[in-house]
């Protein structure tokens, strides 16, 4: 059973930059494409990015495109969203998850382990 957890999450002025991990146990990474999804407060999940499991394919959320930066360490089996730019609209918790492929619609049904999700809040 592959497990996931995240960490880097915390409290960053407009404009500043954070790096989210995503440290997986219980099964070999690189056989798991990662997404990165966050929820608000009010609002739906949505899709912010996600990487192929040989990390060749990546995909953005529009509003992220530019800004964010995912990656993944197979022999470190973990995975990264580097966050930079970062607005008030992006305050979130933001989850990693794991599938066997990254669609550009980034949804997530396509995910089959979660995270517990970390805590990124955009204020000045």
């Amino acid at each position: 059973q592959l497990q996931l957890v995240e960490s880097g999450g915390g409290l960053v002025q407009p404009g500043g930059s954070l790096r989210l991990s995503c440290v997986t146990s219980g099964a070999i990474l690189e056989n798991y494409a990662i997404g990165w999804f966050r929820q608000a407060p009010g609002k739906e999940r949505e899709g912010v990015s996600c990487i192929s499991n040989g990390g060749v394919s990546r995909n953005y959320a529009d509003s992220v495109k530019g800004r964010f930066t995912i990656s993944k360490d197979n022999a470190k089996n973990t995975a990264y969203l580097q966050m930079d730019n970062l607005r008030t609209e992006d305050t979130a918790v933001y989850y990693c998850a794991a599938g066997y492929v990254c669609r550009k619609n980034l949804e997530g049904h396509n995910y089959d382990y979660w995270g517990q999700g970390t805590q990124v809040t955009v204020s000045s």
